[in-house]
């Protein structure tokens, strides 16, 4: 880059407005509201298996075919936000998973609520797809960790107000009104979107300057792209494969850590809301401060492929501790390891999520991220019939915390195997051999 465009870049960056940062918010609400929704099922756990009467294998068995749904609506809805773009799409798989959260207070029985949760799976996949496509629109290369990590903690408070909010419903009027009420009051997130998201070009509200800095390290353009061509290059693999390694465990802590708290320390629908708080607290610092991380990187100079994986490989040390925390006697010692592996992985995640935008045209981003959490998500299918067994053979979390310890490792290695140079793919190139 000559020194005359880098000086225009922060020209640009000076005179900027920042509306970029208001659609950036509207991501991270969504996000929160998002995983209320998908958490609310282990927190109401307890009281849904004593209700129910389900045992460890057929609860895990309902988490397998949400994470079943979920591989399949991330391909689809990839593949749906590149063709009707983000402000159509994101509106519409918003509603749709909101009304799957809605239906889970009507229905009765193991067959009818794995309905519901597959329901709320198609519809749950579309949230990453659009934000990562948004982010992709909205932001310059070099802000798009921080914004990521910023949307992202959108996880974490969704994480954190689940465990506050839900219980004081379900104790006062049910676990059925406590799906009914946050499904109908999330429902304002649609009304507000189509009010205010545009992309850039169109938006009255966005400079000038805003517009320049925005596009000022354009991805290489590229029109529709089929599938055949994202699945034959490197840089897919080198998103997908550490999303099959990692995504696994978040959806285990997302699923299983309030059973782990109530069976390990005691706790209840009533008493294990502050340790989770913690936890999740904690999980939104690393989401930010990963992102924030490889973006203070590469405006210090760095490239954008060493800030990433150093700032991943403190991540990966970060987990590891999680590996002793079934023989930790001490309840807040537990809560800060578990804490520390959650934060770790939120901000592995945050700079993980940047590569479709790093590595492939805008117009492909929505696809890319769509493949990558369908690898995603069926990790999630695995480690939920895997969580499920090891508990109703051995009763100990021993075994999930040690894999959850090495995942981040895998997958460090296997991303800087594929793309050891972070190398955008040369679609075009592709193109001509295949003309």
């Amino acid at each position: 880059m000559s020194a005359s465009h880098q000086e225009t870049i922060a020209t640009a960056a000076e005179r900027a407005s920042r509306y970029r940062w208001l659609i950036c918010g509207l991501l991270f609400a969504a996000t929160a509201i998002n995983y209320i929704d998908r958490q609310m099922i282990g927190v109401l756990k307890p009281v849904l298996q004593a209700d129910l009467g389900w045992s460890e294998t057929e609860y895990g068995d309902i988490v397998f075919w949400f994470q079943a749904a979920y591989a399949i609506g991330f391909l689809a809805m990839g593949r749906f936000m590149d063709r009707v773009g983000a402000r159509v799409g994101y509106a519409v798989a918003f509603t749709f998973w909101n009304l799957a959260h809605i239906a889970h207070g009507f229905v009765s029985g193991i067959v009818q609520f794995a309905a519901a949760r597959f329901a709320l799976g198609i519809g749950e996949a579309g949230n990453f797809p659009a934000g990562l496509k948004v982010v992709a629109e909205w932001f310059p290369q070099r802000e798009r960790a921080f914004a990521v990590g910023l949307f992202n903690a959108g996880a974490n408070v969704g994480a954190i107000v689940t465990p506050l909010l839900v219980p004081a419903i379900a104790l006062t009027y049910g676990w059925r009104a406590a799906f009914i009420a946050t499904g109908v009051a999330s429902l304002v997130w649609v009304i507000a979107w189509l009010c205010i998201y545009r992309r850039p070009e169109e938006h009255p509200k966005v400079s000038p300057d805003e517009l320049a800095l925005i596009r000022s390290d354009p991805v290489q353009p590229a029109g529709h792209l089929p599938w055949r061509r994202l699945f034959a290059v490197r840089q897919t693999w080198a998103y997908a494969i550490p999303k099959f390694c990692t995504d696994p465990i978040w959806w285990m802590f997302l699923f299983w850590l309030p059973d782990f708290l109530g069976k390990r320390y005691g706790l209840d629908l009533k008493s294990f809301g502050p340790p989770l708080v913690v936890i999740y607290v904690m999980s939104d610092v690393g989401s930010i401060v990963g992102g924030w991380a490889s973006s203070r990187l590469m405006r210090s100079g760095w490239s954008a492929n060493a800030a990433r994986k150093v700032t991943m490989l403190g991540c990966a040390l970060a987990v590891v501790p999680i590996f002793i925390v079934q023989s930790v006697d001490q309840l807040w010692l537990a809560v800060v390891l578990i804490g520390l592996a959650t934060a770790g992985h939120q901000a592995f995640s945050a700079n993980l999520l940047t590569l479709p935008s790093d590595l492939f045209p805008r117009s492909a981003v929505g696809s890319v991220v769509g493949i990558g959490g369908m690898a995603g998500a069926i990790g999630g299918m695995l480690i939920a019939k895997f969580v499920g067994y090891v508990l109703d053979t051995t009763g100990s979390y021993t075994a999930i915390f040690t894999l959850a310890a090495l995942a981040y490792w895998v997958a460090l290695l296997a991303f800087h195997w594929v793309s050891p140079r972070l190398e955008p793919a040369r679609l075009d190139r592709m193109e001509a051999h295949s003309q």
